[in-house]
Parts: structure tokens; C-alpha cells; sequence
């Protein structure tokens, strides 16, 4: 754990900063002329085929276009710029050649410019280990120039910005700083950026936190200003990074908390998916922009915060670029809650932060490969990590929908359309994960580009050493936006610790459930031997449990500064240590928290308090906000709450557990059933019957579910299991009833056709006072045989 730097000491080189980024200015108007054009790469008119970059802002200076063509050179990106006047110009471009840190053969990211139609010779991203000017050539210009930025491989070429110079010996500068100074002057930017009306609440982040946070503070009348820097919602939950959104909601002490999130949340199929629409950004966009009071500023990176003057604990507006126009502004607000996930707002603002040294997280990058009829022809990648089928997990074959995620789909709305064959698509899912203990900030390009070059080595790979398998396979998405676990957290007024979880130790302002086990990720071993210092295959270590049915709740006090006077905090950055950070981080739960914080949000700002005043003198009130609908909104900050009539109405919770005491008939539990040979228990796989359920391919492994029944007559005898790809397929189930004995099969990587996992395997006669019973073996079951419970029901 590390704190951060004295707030005084942090202030002092901030202004040192900005005293060096201004005399870099002095010293380039002085030398540059005035003859000089900028464009950034991402003001082109028209991006093509190009994505538009904004993880790296912070490392390298500016957002950038990508060329993630996987493979194919994609559209060029185009536009038109006004010259000042006509004349040669000498034609500079930023750019990197992304693989040059690790000193890898060849340059995968190659591309070249073109300038009023025509290409000029030279061939850029080969050069450097870093961001850098490359030299591309002169050009006669007039008035004006069409640019055209020309992908040559697919593969990652990345461009910042164009610089069309009419003085031949001037050369831009390498540096962070001036060149950033440079890209101010020249883009015509003002010193000091314009600001807006105050706000009531600031949220920056985007993600499920975000969406929280504002849509919760919005209901509550307040003016809220929400801040993403991506063009789309969601964060590792849009189509962008395609990770389910996990957790549970609607439960525990505040069977409310959640409301708002199930209004928005993804019911994939699958993570990664077949097609990214499963995610469902629209929706989300949707949802937050229904609410009036509320101002939505996407493709805006928040860079730097201004404190109040002459208050070094408060927050006067956090400054915003535009990542398509360069243009700057500063957000004024009363609050503001960081849920960026990286505990930006609170690191610019001078907080304590936690950072774990050792054990870190990293940060995924997955993948999806399609079966199709007339497959592209797959390059040479000598750039990727050479490796070989056994220094990675294959990629598994996709699940039709209703069989993974299955407790977050029942009674919705999908909001897609699944494709009509699953079985086609593969892909690599959350644990290609690399940047263990690297730096989660600074770091986090050069983590994304290993994570590529992993992918492409690996897909190379199935190429060459299984081409009857996977010949007929094309790269259809690779994320290019990075899902990040672990990075920097804020300190509040009290930091969770993982074991309170386990322990069932409940504060007094104990307020959102975490559902999740504590979960942290480390290097799988098998896969680690050949890139031991960067190691790209992860394993999850579930340490002790939560209370998965009701959730452990987290203090309200985990979500906001301890030094930050009207600083919130939602997500993965809140105050808990690294174990509770396992639970907590995940999706759904962290846009509760968010709920939490728009409702806290709304009782500092009408009764004119701080985040920790609610603790301390309003939190009856917080209270009862919990203990309303998601719904209920209020007008005006005075206004009474009230549930509109088109509220929308969700479905019924899903519980994670059947009470077998509610089920008809006779039910054996798997906890009742004569179990022989070795067979392990889960709780994973959901709804299950009872505590848990029972599973295992041991060799002459069984269990007997014995019963008898009062009446003699005809029964239906009814099995439950959850479907999972290592099932079996063949499981052979014995009935001895009445009549003898009777082996039906059934298939237990497919759901059970009836409700909660249950499925009929026939109608048996059985006499009243003797044995009967139900057999499972693992002997054919080509799988692991799922025990769950058995159900017997009289017709």
C-alpha cells in the first residue's frame, strides 16, 4: 500500500508543471513560424476504418486513430485542412512503431500518408520504441489539403497528429511537454478553458458506476453533468470491452439498490460475444439520456482538476478535453464522484490512494474467431510472441443463449438478436490477462500492445500447427480498449477489510451488497514458463465466500475521500483493501454503489453538508432514499419523491438458491443423496436447489436419491441441473420403481427444459411404503454428472 503525495507538495509541482509547459510555449512561438499546420488525427472529417484511441491520453498526450484492422487494412481515414498560404510544406507525423519496446522483428503497424491524392513514398510506424515525429516529405500546396491516412497491414498503426510546416528547417519537438504546448498554440486553444454553469454533481467515468451515480443523482433533482471519455457507455460492460456485468442486486438490506442498474445492464450470452450488440450500448445511452436534468459529454477526457482557491480539500471543476476537437472545458460542480476506475479525480485532487506493489491484477484484452465459408488469408505476424499450441488455452466454442448468464436474461428483454449458430464462433475470454504488477497507469499501453501481440501470436499459432481445425476461421473482433481490474483506490473514512466480509462483521452505515467471492487474478503457472516476466494467461483464486444470497453490505463510508471535501467515489476505486476488492469490483455492484452516491449526492446538496456529514447527521435519510424504488424521482431538489406511471416494471428476482420446502411433491436434496466415490460441490452455477449443488466424472462414482412415497399411483420424476460446457452428455440415470428399473439419459451441457432447471424423465410407478429411488453414475456420462435434486410428483 502506497498513500499519495502531501496535497501542499502536489500542488507545488503542478505549478511547476504548468510553469514548464508554458515556457516550452514561449520557446516554440519564438522559434516556430506562423506557417505551420496541426491537425490531429482524430479531427479528421472522416475516421474510415480507423477507431478512435483515448485509453493513453494521459501517458502520450492526446487521443489517437487506430488502425485495428485485425489482420486487414482497413478504410483510410480522410480529411481537408486550409493552408495559410501556398507554398512547400514538409510533411511531419506522430506516430510509434508498437512493438520497437520489446525490440520484436518487423513493424506490424505500417501505414503511409497521402496528400492531395497522392501517396507519398514513405512508410511510417517503423521507427523508435516510442511516440515520435517521423519525417514524411515535402508537398507544393495551395490553399488547401486533402489528407488521407493509408493502412498498409490491420495491424495497429496508430497516428496523433499531422504537422504541415512551410519552414524547412524546423524540426517539432520530441518532448512530452512541448509538444503538447506546440498542439495548444497551434490548434489556437485558449490558456485558460472556458467554464460551465455549476452543477450540483460531476460524475466522471462512464462505466456501470457512472450510469449509477448519474442516473440516481438526476432522479433526485439534481443537476448532474456525467463525463465519459469513450463515445460509448458502459466501460468494461459495453460492446467496446464486452465483460459481463456480474454481481447480485435487489437484495440484502435495500432490496431497491440495483432498481436502476437492471434498467441498463447486458443480458449477453456470452463474454466475449458473437456479435458486440449483445452489450447493448444504445440501451444504456438511452436510459441516461431520459433524464432531463441531466447533461451527458461523451468523447470528453477529464485531464486536471482546480481546487477551490484557497481550499486545498475542495473541488471547484475538473477540466475536459474533447478527444475528437481538442477542445477544452471546465466542469464546475458542487460533488463529484470519480468512478473512472483509476481514481483519476481523486489522484489529480491531492487524496490518499492505495496501491497494492505486489499481486496486482492486470488487464484483458479478448477475442472472438469466426467459423465462415471463404476465410481471408492470414498473415505472417513475426512481430507477435512465437508460440506454440501448448503455451495457451484453445479458444472455447461459444454457448447458445440461455445457457451462461442465465439468472441476468430470465424475464428480459434481450434487446438483440441471437445469432443463428453459436457453435460457429469461438473465442478467448477473460484470462488473457497480462500486467501483473506492472504500472496500471503509466503502463497500461504497452500492457494492451503485449495483450495484441499474445493474441496474434496465439491466433498464428492455431493457423500453423492446426490448420484442419481452425483453417476455415477469420479474426471477427479483439478488443482494443483494455478491461483493467486492479489499479489506484481512494482512501475514505474507512477502508474495508476483506475479512469483515467473511465474518459477517456489519457496520452501522452498512448500505450495498457484494455477492461476489473474493476473486483476485494471478499468472496461470501451466502457461507462464515461456514469458515468465510477462506472463498473458491468468487463473482466478476465489478466497473465502460472501454471503451470496443476501450479500455482505458495504459501509456508505468506502464511497467517499477522507481529504476531499465533496469528493465521491463509485467502482473499483473505492476505500476497500485488495481482498475486499475481489467482491466488490464487479459490475453490477459497483453501480449500486453508484445508486448509493447520486442519493447521498442530493442530501449534501439540499442540506448544504459533505459527503461525510450524511454519515454523520443525515444518514437516517440516506436510509430511507435506499429503501425506495429506483424508480421515484423528485422534480426539484425540494420536491417530494414519487413514482411516475411509466416507471418501468422488472421482473422478478432471480434467486440464486430454491428452497426445497416450496417445491411440490417430494424433493430430495443433493445434500440427502447416498453419495459414492469423490464428488465436489458448487454454488456457481444458478439457481441451484438448496445450499449447493454436487458434481464429478469419477470413475464408478454414483448417487442414490432414495425416497417413498404415501400412495401408491403414478409419479413424474423430475431432475434439476444447470447447464456448463463439461457436463456430460450421455449422464445415465436409473428409476427403480414399481415396475423394476428403468435408465433414461439425459444431456446436461443443454438446459433442463423446465422452469429452474428442472427436467421431466418420465412418469414411474411406485407403491406406497417401498424403497424407491433415482441413481445417477458417471460411468457413459462422457462429463461431469451435475447432481442438483430430485423431484417426485404425483399425477
Amino acid at each position: 500500500m502506497t498513500g499519495s503525495e502531501n496535497p501542499n507538495l502536489r500542488m507545488v509541482l503542478n505549478m511547476m508543471l504548468r510553469r514548464t509547459l508554458y515556457a516550452a510555449l514561449a520557446a516554440t512561438a519564438l522559434s516556430a513560424p506562423a506557417q505551420q499546420v496541426w491537425v490531429e488525427a482524430e479531427s479528421f472529417a472522416n475516421h474510415g476504418g480507423w477507431m478512435l484511441d483515448t485509453q493513453f491520453i494521459d501517458i502520450m498526450g492526446s487521443p489517437y486513430l487506430l488502425a485495428h484492422g485485425m489482420g486487414t487494412p482497413v478504410k483510410n481515414a480522410e480529411t481537408e485542412v486550409a493552408v495559410p498560404e501556398a507554398g512547400s510544406y514538409k510533411v511531419w507525423v506522430r506516430t510509434k512503431n508498437w512493438v520497437g519496446p520489446w525490440d520484436a522483428p518487423g513493424a506490424p503497424g505500417k501505414f503511409q500518408v497521402s496528400v492531395n491524392g497522392k501517396v507519398l513514398d514513405k512508410v511510417l510506424g517503423t521507427e523508435g520504441k516510442d511516440w515520435l515525429w517521423e519525417e514524411v516529405g515535402t508537398v507544393e500546396l495551395k490553399d488547401a489539403a486533402k489528407l488521407a491516412l493509408v493502412d498498409n497491414t490491420g495491424f495497429e498503426g496508430r497516428v496523433d497528429a499531422i504537422l504541415l510546416s512551410k519552414d524547412a528547417a524546423f524540426t517539432p519537438p520530441a518532448d512530452f511537454a512541448a509538444t503538447n504546448s506546440l498542439r495548444k498554440k497551434l490548434l489556437g486553444l485558449p490558456e485558460v478553458a472556458p467554464e460551465t454553469e455549476e452543477y450540483d454533481l460531476v460524475v466522471v467515468g462512464g462505466g456501470y458506476s457512472g450510469m449509477g451515480a448519474a442516473i440516481s443523482g438526476a432522479r433526485q433533482g439534481l443537476k448532474v453533468a456525467f463525463i465519459q471519455n469513450r463515445p460509448v457507455l458502459g466501460g468494461n460492460g459495453s460492446s467496446e470491452v464486452q465483460v459481463w456485468a456480474m454481481g447480485g442486486t435487489r437484495r440484502g438490506l435495500y432490496p431497491h439498490l440495483g432498481e436502476i442498474v437492471e434498467e441498463f445492464a447486458d443480458r449477453a450470452s456470452n463474454s466475449p460475444a458473437a456479435s458486440p450488440a449483445e452489450y447493448n450500448d444504445q440501451l444504456k445511452e438511452d436510459v441516461v439520456r431520459a433524464e432531463k436534468t441531466l447533461d451527458l459529454f461523451l468523447n470528453t477526457h477529464v485531464y486536471a482538476v482546480e481546487m477551490e482557491k484557497g481550499e486545498d480539500t475542495k473541488i471547484r471543476s475538473v477540466t475536459g478535453l474533447d478527444t475528437r476537437t481538442g477542445k477544452e472545458t471546465r466542469f464546475r460542480g458542487k460533488f463529484f464522484s470519480d468512478c473512472t476506475g483509476h481514481g483519476s479525480v481523486g489522484f489529480l485532487a491531492g487524496a490518499t490512494i492505495m496501491q497494492e506493489e505486489k499481486g496486482r491484477m492486470g488487464m484483458s484484452n479478448m477475442w472472438v474467431l469466426k467459423k465462415v465459408e471463404n476465410p481471408k488469408a492470414w498473415p505472417e505476424t513475426p512481430w507477435a510472441l512465437d508460440l506454440k499450441l501448448e503455451d495457451f488455452p484453445a479458444p472455447k466454442v461459444m454457448e447458445p443463449v440461455g445457457v451462461k448468464n442465465k439468472p441476468n436474461m430470465l424475464g428480459y428483454d434481450l434487446g438483440y438478436t441471437p445469432v443463428e449458430n453459436a457453435e460457429d464462433y469461438v473465442h478467448g475470454e477473460w484470462f488473457w490477462e497480462s500486467g501483473f504488477d506492472q504500472d496500471p497507469i503509466n503502463g497500461l499501453e504497452r500492457i494492451r500492445d503485449w495483450n495484441f501481440r499474445a493474441v496474434y501470436g496465439a491466433v498464428s499459432a492455431l493457423k500453423k500447427y492446426s490448420p484442419e481445425q481452425y483453417k476455415n476461421y477469420d479474426m471477427t473482433w479483439l478488443a482494443y480498449v483494455g478491461g483493467t481490474r486492479e489499479s489506484r483506490r481512494i482512501v475514505g473514512d474507512f477502508i474495508l477489510p476483506g475479512e469483515d466480509m467473511v465474518n459477517g462483521v456489519i457496520q452501522p452505515d452498512a448500505c450495498v451488497p457484494t455477492t461476489w467471492d473474493q476473486d483476485l487474478h494471478y499468472p496461470k503457472e501451466q502457461y507462464a514458463g515461456k514469458f515468465p516476466e510477462n506472463p498473458f494467461i491468468s487463473r482466478a483464486q476465489f478466497g473465502k465466500h460472501t454471503d451470496r444470497k443476501n450479500g455482505y453490505p458495504v459501509p456508505y463510508r468506502c464511497l467517499y475521500s477522507k481529504d476531499i471535501a465533496n469528493l465521491f467515489m463509485a467502482g473499483r476505486n473505492i476505500s476497500v483493501d485488495r481482498f475486499a476488492l475481489g467482491s466488490t469490483r464487479v459490475m453490477r455492484t459497483c453501480g449500486m454503489f453508484g445508486e448509493v452516491v447520486g442519493k447521498a449526492a442530493w442530501i449534501s446538496v439540499r442540506h448544504h453538508t459533505t459527503p461525510r456529514g450524511v454519515y454523520e447527521q443525515y444518514l437516517d435519510i440516506l436510509k430511507d432514499l435506499m429503501s425506495q424504488p429506483g424508480a421515484m424521482r423528485r422534480d426539484s431538489l425540494e420536491g417530494a419523491l414519487y413514482l411516475p406511471a411509466n416507471a418501468k416494471k422488472l421482473p422478478e428476482v432471480v434467486n440464486d438458491s430454491i428452497d426445497p420446502k416450496k417445491l411440490e411433491g417430494i424433493v430430495i436434496d443433493d445434500a440427502d443423496a447416498e453419495l459414492t466415490g469423490k464428488w465436489a460441490s458448487g454454488e456457481g452455477l444458478k439457481p441451484h436447489v438448496g445450499d449447493h449443488y454436487s458434481y464429478g466424472q469419477d470413475k464408478g462414482a454414483s448417487a442414490r436419491f432414495s425416497f417413498a412415497v404415501k400412495e401408491s399411483g403414478s409419479y413424474e420424476v423430475r431432475v434439476y441441473w444447470q447447464p456448463h460446457a463439461n457436463r456430460g452428455k450421455t449422464v445415465p440415470i436409473t428409476v427403480l420403481g414399481a415396475d423394476g428399473e428403468k435408465t433414461v439419459q439425459v444431456d446436461q451441457t443443454k438446459p433442463a427444459s423446465g422452469p429452474n432447471g428442472s427436467e421431466s424423465i418420465g412418469v414411474f410407478k411406485f407403491n406406497a411404503g417401498e424403497e424407491a429411488s433415482v441413481t445417477f453414475r458417471t460411468e457413459g456420462s462422457n462429463g461431469n454428472v451435475h447432481l442438483d435434486a430430485v423431484q417426485v410428483v404425483k399425477q
